[in-house]
């Protein structure tokens, strides 16, 4: 099993904006996230540590604004938090091992898949796809992600 975890290397490889949102609990701005509209089957991993947060069979476009997902594809890697910024009550989405803010969870998702939106930052995302995922280290997740036809 692969050790997940934030060090100095991986985070001087960020971009302001990456640093920004996954080190400060930043936003970036709807509608430009380079992951907003991918649609390749594969899986969505944290920027600075590497551990898989998402699948692409279970993302969705929800018209937000960032790229929103039913559920984490391994949920021990995704902890929430209260957040009380901003003057209301949301639940922050944080990677365990990274500890990257992601984004938040709101429960106004599809009905059918569970009820959740996992709003994501796609500062925070590092996306491999499904032909890259044995290469890299993440062919035990092959079988949660579905070809794109």
């Amino acid at each position: 099993m692969p050790t997940y975890q934030k060090t100095e290397e991986a985070l001087a490889k960020l971009s302001p904006e990456e640093f920004y949102v996954t080190q400060n609990s930043g936003t970036e701005r709807p509608g430009t996230g380079a992951l907003l509209k991918n649609k390749a089957a594969g899986i969505y991993v944290d920027i600075v540590s590497g551990e898989p947060l998402f699948a692409s069979s279970d993302k969705y476009e929800s018209g937000c604004g960032w790229p929103s997902f039913t559920k984490p594809l391994e949920p021990a890697n995704v902890a929430e938090l209260r957040d009380a910024s901003l003057g209301m009550m949301r639940t922050e989405v944080r990677s365990t091992h990274g500890d990257s803010h992601l984004g938040h969870v709101f429960d106004d998702g599809p009905r059918d898949s569970g009820g959740l939106r996992y709003c994501i930052n796609s500062a925070s995302l590092r996306f491999v796809a499904r032909e890259d995922m044995e290469a890299k280290g993440y062919g035990d997740y092959l079988d949660q992600v579905e070809d794109v036809a």
